[in-house]
């Protein structure tokens, strides 16, 4: 397989659902649409977490939170464990990163990037520290600002990702070419359809408020119950100051996000078309995580279904089977033996335990059988959540709590939890043991909750936290978090 340059476009928060090749009726997505034609879409694709510092650091490391231990947004990637932009360093390949990653800080070498273009990281190098604390959850009040935000405008993050598409099309065209004696990589992070819900004009007016879907099992008494989801419900409160006329308008926001971030996706795209890179580039798009978006009267993501964590996962360029749609299962663990394979680079003896496996190979059908796991010890979670796929079933283990378990291949929309049917206890048992031989869940949450509460200690403790408050997002470089 010939090496080439790799790209990773890795949007914030894009439901998989949400995209013309998904076959959503709906959204306008027709470069993301082209990117599938001329690769491959795998449909199953998950975030290792439902938030954005432990997935990115997932994705960086290509190891599982339990293993990497940056459970939260205010644990976030500081360099320890090797990413495989130090690999492909160390082989002498330019690597470059534009936009959020949402590590500790600004250290480009200890990132292992060669140059960190508008780099956004964790706010002030700490993070949103009220994410700690889990054992009393804290109302995160600024959640209740969604709805009624939510419509047409401009925003710091819109600003944000134009700057950041107008960077890689100067980079593709300025300096890409200074290293065309060997495979360059290049990590693009765009921060839309993130909330908030403001979305362009000339994007969210393409969606009719009053012609946009309404959330699925929204109405509360069509909200299923349980109890990691109630606590989060009320700790991240975000649909209580909502109204139906915001939920659409909500909708249609996050949809104009979709469609502006897909244009974004297609200046680069049409950059590497017209400097005559497109044959010698592989690219890959996906997301840190999904979003909710409503259904079950839930917003944001930290959740286990489909819509949070599932994510959109697409691979084009050579040696990449064209107009597939491959329904193995598939991480952000795999981008690290991606950009390996893709960029002609060996895996070293210490990475032979990497769970991960390279999506080129994956679309060429040559994947072993594995489990693919997501794990949650962040903001609003009473325990540690682990999930995993076995054939038709979504496990969902709570420690301490009754799991969940979906037929995806009956109920793909994940309305009827099998997690506390009798008939389902063997198949329940099978699952749970599958787990286990991926993670110790029992083990991670006490982990997790150690090293958590260090942390808290180290700050002052739950007082100076909650005294302090935190911030809705990350702002973007150069603009400073507004506490709440």
């Amino acid at each position: 397989m010939k090496p080439t340059n790799t790209i990773f476009i890795l949007s914030d928060e894009h439901n998989k659902r949400i995209m013309g090749s998904s076959g959503h009726p709906m959204i306008k997505t027709p470069h993301l649409d082209a990117l599938a034609q001329r690769g491959t879409r795998f449909t199953h694709a998950y975030t290792n977490c439902p938030i954005c510092v432990p997935s990115r650091a997932s994705f960086a490391t290509g190891r599982y939170v339990h293993e990497h231990r940056y459970w939260d947004n205010a644990i976030a990637y500081d360099g320890k464990i090797p990413s495989w932009g130090h690999r492909l360093m160390a082989q002498g390949h330019r690597v470059t990163s534009i936009g959020k990653l949402h590590y500790l800080s600004g250290d480009t070498a200890r990132n292992g990037f060669d140059e960190e273009i508008l780099p956004m990281h964790i706010v002030e190098g700490v993070g949103d520290l009220l994410g700690l604390i889990r054992d009393e959850l804290p109302r995160r009040k600024g959640a209740a600002n969604l709805g009624p935000e939510a419509g047409p405008g401009e925003s710091e993050y819109t600003r944000y990702d134009r700057a950041i598409a107008d960077e890689t099309v100067k980079w593709l065209t300025n300096e890409a070419v200074k290293y065309s004696h060997k495979p360059w990589a290049l990590y693009v992070g765009f921060v839309a359809p993130h909330f908030p819900l403001i979305a362009p004009p000339e994007y969210y007016n393409l969606y009719p408020v009053d012609q946009v879907p309404f959330p699925d099992m929204y109405a509360k008494d069509q909200r299923p119950r349980h109890p990691f989801t109630d606590a989060m419900r009320l700790s991240m409160c975000y649909d209580e100051a909502f109204d139906t006329s915001m939920v659409r308008r909500a909708i249609a926001a996050y949809f104009g996000l979709v469609t502006f971030m897909d244009h974004n996706v297609g200046r680069i795209l049409s950059a590497l078309e017209s400097l005559g890179l497109m044959d010698n580039t592989r690219v890959v798009y996906t997301s840190d995580h999904g979003d909710n978006l409503g259904t079950r009267g839930m917003w944001g993501k930290s959740t286990m279904y489909e819509e949070s964590a599932g994510i959109p996962m697409i691979i084009a360029g050579p040696d990449v089977p064209q107009g597939m749609v491959c329904e193995t299962p598939v991480s952000l663990v795999d981008a690290f033996p991606t950009y390996l394979q893709s960029m002609g680079v060996d895996a070293q003896p210490e990475d032979a335990d990497l769970p991960g496996v390279s999506l080129i190979d994956i679309a060429n059908g040559f994947a072993p059988l594995r489990t693919v796991l997501s794990e949650y010890h962040a903001a609003a979670s009473i325990t540690g959540t682990s999930m995993i796929l076995r054939a038709q079933y979504k496990y969902i283990h709570y420690v301490g709590l009754p799991p969940m378990l979906f037929n995806l291949d009956a109920d793909p929309f994940e309305r009827q939890d099998l997690g506390r049917d009798p008939q389902y206890a063997k198949v329940i048992v099978e699952c749970e043991a599958a787990l286990r031989r991926v993670v110790n869940p029992d083990q991670a949450n006490a982990n997790a909750k150690a090293d958590q509460t260090a942390l808290i200690e180290k700050h002052g403790g739950k007082d100076a936290i909650l005294g302090k408050g935190t911030f809705r997002y990350s702002p973007p470089p150069g603009v400073k978090a507004g506490y709440h």
